[in-house]
């Protein structure tokens, strides 16, 4: 089996893996000023998609282009975050050089979309294709290719331990290489239920003082993660942008979520804003959480909350997920200021950080390749690759971490 990177290989972003010249695992896009492409943009016979976040799908359209036209497989719930994935792209950049797909090639999505429950094994382009459920994000998927020769388990993105929204992955296939991600290969995450009761009794304390809390969150995953934090913890919120589809999507899809009832009272606890004759400013004077995107604060309705809660040091900024070098959200956490809509702006409101992670962290890769130990492992998507495939060749794995470009055959 040949294994060629073409993005997201010492790197988190445009994860992109091309498997024997035919078959394309992810076809993503790494957010930024310019936002960065995989290298390459092959013509394969099929696609599998692992999880619909934008640094794995969001380059999937351009495949569609030409006169070539794959067929794409994906679980129900990645095919229409993929879509609305695709849609705010086109909104934010079409007919710019920045995007790199058209409305029609959008509209070709929904022609070559091949949709796959988990454990369902189907073919692709000469292989055999099975996705098992990888506890990321709901839908997102763990990819065993087969070729008759070879067993590549492609671990996508995926997580260990129950969230709210979707439980931990079991899955553990037998394959002879495993392609593993290693986002968090140097982190420890705080319990999950510690994690939840800092971030709950900070809220109340902030509402009981009369404050507002804004909470930056991504759409996909993470605004119903914290909807579903937040009715437990019977704390009043309002959710804005893109996470309020997104919410009503993912209940259509019961069997994809951990407790489809759960995320139903969430939903009917949460108020969505409609953003008309300027209810968000309204919003701001209400003591209660704001779940909104940016969860980096690069766009989105957060750009309008934030600057009307900064000045006040009652009202506070909990951000709850990773914040990538150079976005707005990281230099907030790290400075106490942010630019927003091209200023910048001091923040006096509180700002606070909480890990609500839905990726494995050390000990959760550690425990999941325990399984793999006689196995080859190839270490992608993170910031430390090369250190981590170090660690584990150290403790008697065969390990490396390829580089985008590198062609393996295993």
């Amino acid at each position: 089996m040949d294994i060629r990177f073409l993005g997201g290989a010492r790197e988190v972003g445009r994860s992109a893996v091309l498997v024997n010249d035919r078959l394309l695992l992810d076809f993503g896009m790494l957010t930024g000023n310019p936002p960065q492409f995989p290298v390459e943009t092959p013509s394969p016979g099929a696609v599998v998609v692992s999880h619909g976040h934008l640094d794995h799908v969001g380059t999937v359209p351009s495949l569609l282009s030409g006169d070539d036209r794959p067929p794409v497989h994906w679980t129900p719930p990645t095919y229409e975050l993929a879509l609305t994935l695709a849609r705010d792209t086109l909104k934010l950049h079409g007919g710019s050089y920045r995007c790199p797909f058209t409305e029609n090639d959008l509209k070709r999505v929904t022609e070559v979309s091949e949709p796959h429950g988990y454990r369902e094994t189907f073919a692709a382009a000469g292989h055999e294709v099975t996705l098992y459920d990888a506890g990321h994000i709901p839908g997102s998927a763990h990819v065993l290719v087969d070729d008759g020769d070879t067993r590549l388990l492609y671990t996508g993105d995926f997580h260990t331990d129950d969230q709210r929204l979707v439980s931990g992955t079991t899955a553990r296939p037998d394959a002879d290489v495993v392609l593993c991600e290693s986002t968090y290969a140097d982190v420890e995450h705080e319990a999950r239920e510690d994690v939840e009761q800092r971030f709950a009794r900070s809220v109340e304390r902030t509402l009981w003082e009369g404050g507002t809390v804004v909470v930056p969150a991504f759409a996909i995953g993470r605004t119903q993660e914290m909807m579903l934090v937040c009715e437990a913890y019977d704390i009043p919120c309002y959710v804005d942008g893109m996470g309020k589809g997104v919410t009503e999507m993912l209940r259509g899809y019961p069997e994809f979520v951990r407790d489809a009832d759960a995320l139903r009272r969430a939903a009917s606890h949460a108020r969505f804003v409609t953003g008309r004759d300027g209810q968000r400013k309204r919003i701001t004077d209400q003591k209660a959480a704001i779940i909104t995107t940016s969860g980096m604060l690069s766009g989105g309705p957060a750009m309008t909350y934030i600057p009307e809660i900064r000045a006040n040091p009652t009202n506070k900024v909990t951000m709850t997920g990773y914040q990538v070098e150079g976005t707005p959200g990281r230099d907030l956490v790290e400075t106490g200021s942010a630019e927003i809509d091209g200023r910048v702006m001091p923040v006096s409101a509180q700002v606070e950080q909480y890990d609500f992670s839905a990726h494995a962290d050390r000990t959760g890769l550690r425990e999941f390749l325990e399984s793999y130990r006689d196995t080859r492992v190839l270490v992608n998507h993170g910031d430390r690759c090369v250190a981590f495939a170090a660690e584990l060749a150290a403790d008697g794995f065969e390990a490396t971490a390829p580089a985008v470009g590198d062609e393996f055959t295993v």
